[in-house]
């Protein structure tokens, strides 16, 4: 099921609208005919049985989109580019039969500056339900043909290793992070473990990172926080002076708020806590957050119950995530939350994320904020389902262009995508 919004009242149109300002346009707070913040659904590339969708957009403002369709002889990564008014041809970079295929958990595809592609999947690596490995492929040539798959971790365990972050980064290496089982893999082994998996109060992973180049060399491999949420997404951004990556973190009495690890200037500094919301819960919620960078602006958006209140939250910073203000609530009152966000030229922020519906259904909203906190009128996009098959709707911004992807559950689930100009 979907729904376009083909009329909105003046005050949310212009509101959304004002971000034109940064481009050119003329559209005052006060003015009573704003420009209109449109979404128009767009032919998908991605096939029946689609879903688990991910965008990219690379320094000369491409965007990528990959996504795993299912047959029944196994699944298949695919990805397809966005040519003037139509996607591209989609192309396969993997396929196969063993895979870890998650709602929550989707592969990627990033590009770096001379083009070259690095793409990830995950692949079982035992019987255990949460035991898989994550594989890394790199294409020279537009994705024609891909190398063999590499893994950038090297312990060698039948645990959970997954929810990827890659960012392109200096020459041909790519600088990445992911959550790693090997901890409780030791833990269970020596009996300090209470066996449980993923999402149970005695799974303990940690958030990783290390450089790979194109021969899946790893570089500066380590662990950048001991105790993490062990199912939720993680997101990354460069900045002028390194990058940011956010997650969920997970303190020694289960308060499971978000956190950033920043590589600053060639070193990786301590992790710090976003926001003390104090939410304290003994399993994943399945909800991570999402980060987005403007020169030394950065923003990172989340979903929280703490206090057993529902909320969506983004939060500013002016100095590349050193310090943050105070958050701003961004949700309509009934969140489920699955954010996503890209950020304007003007340092303001568009956030994404699912609102509960009617029926099982679930709003696909977007609300812009402001750097300085002033949150202004959502409009709802489209609807899909609340269910776990719907997966993350995605976000991304490439010139004056807004785009959305989401997953339609149904036999078989689809990919829809969809996109709004900045401009009249």
């Amino acid at each position: 099921m979907k729904r376009f919004l083909g009329s909105m009242v003046p005050s949310v149109v212009c509101v959304l609208a004002a971000a034109f300002l940064v481009m050119g346009a003329g559209c005052e707070r006060q003015d009573p005919t704003p420009l209109v913040l449109s979404f128009e659904e767009i032919t998908s590339p991605a096939g029946p049985g689609s879903g688990e969708p991910n965008f990219f957009v690379s320094d000369d403002g491409r965007l990528y989109v990959s996504w795993i369709e299912t047959a029944s002889d196994g699944y298949t990564l695919k990805f397809s580019t966005r040519e003037g008014d139509r996607w591209s041809e989609p192309r396969t970079i993997a396929t196969g039969d063993n895979w870890f295929v998650n709602w929550a958990d989707f592969p990627s595809v990033v590009a770096d500056a001379d083009g070259a592609l690095s793409a990830h999947w995950l692949v079982k690596s035992g019987d255990d339900t949460y035991a898989y490995d994550i594989h890394i492929a790199h294409s020279q040539d537009g994705g024609k043909s891909w190398s063999d798959a590499f893994k950038p971790h090297t312990d060698g365990t039948k645990t959970e290793h997954g929810f990827v972050t890659m960012l392109p980064w200096s020459g041909d290496r790519v600088l990445l992070t992911w959550l790693d089982g090997r901890k409780f893999a030791a833990a269970a082994k020596s009996g300090e473990g209470d066996g449980d998996g993923p999402g149970g109060p005695g799974a303990e992973l940690t958030l990783r990172a290390a450089l790979m180049d194109r021969e899946g060399r790893l570089y500066e491999e380590r662990s950048l926080d001991e105790r993490v949420c062990d199912c939720c997404q993680t997101s990354g951004v460069r900045t002028p002076n390194g990058a940011v990556f956010a997650y969920r973190d997970r303190s020694s009495n289960e308060i499971r708020d978000i956190s950033i690890a920043r590589f600053y200037k060639g070193e990786w500094q301590e992790p710090v806590t976003v926001f003390e919301d104090g939410w304290k819960i003994a399993g994943c919620p399945v909800n991570g957050p999402a980060v987005a960078a403007q020169k030394k602006r950065v923003a990172v958006a989340w979903f929280t119950i703490a206090n057993e209140t529902a909320r969506v939250k983004v939060a500013f910073s002016k100095d590349e995530g050193k310090t943050f203000d105070p958050p701003v609530t961004v949700d309509d009152g009934d969140p489920l939350g699955r954010v996503d966000m890209v950020m304007l030229d003007d340092g303001s922020v568009l956030v994404s994320w699912m609102e509960f519906g009617d029926q099982g259904a679930a709003d696909i909203r977007i609300r812009r904020i402001q750097p300085d906190g002033t949150s202004e009128p959502s409009m709802a996009v489209t609807q899909t389902s609340r269910e776990r098959a719907a997966g993350f709707p995605q976000m991304a911004r490439t010139g004056n262009k807004i785009y959305l992807a989401w997953t339609v559950p149904g036999d078989p689930p689809s990919i829809h995508t969809a996109v709004s100009s900045l401009g009249r």
